[in-house]
């Protein structure tokens, strides 16, 4: 990873969903930052999981309350 990765915040979550639909549970498993070009990413995952698929999504802007403020 870069120097410049490291210094700001993931661009992008990694999760692994298991189930489908209304029932599918999600887990956080990772972070992820867009490469400078575009065509890529760095990942860094604190668990590999066994089953399900691994879903990458853009993070969202805390708000005051997820924040505790």
């Amino acid at each position: 990873m870069s120097s410049k990765s490291k210094a700001t915040a993931p661009t992008h979550a990694v999760y692994v969903v298991e189930g489908e639909g209304d029932r599918a549970f999600w887990t956080k498993i990772g972070s992820g930052w867009r490469h400078d070009d575009g065509d890529g990413f760095n990942l860094r995952l604190s668990a590999l999981p066994l089953d399900g698929r691994l879903i990458i999504r853009k993070t969202k802007a805390k708000s005051d309350a997820e924040v505790g403020q």
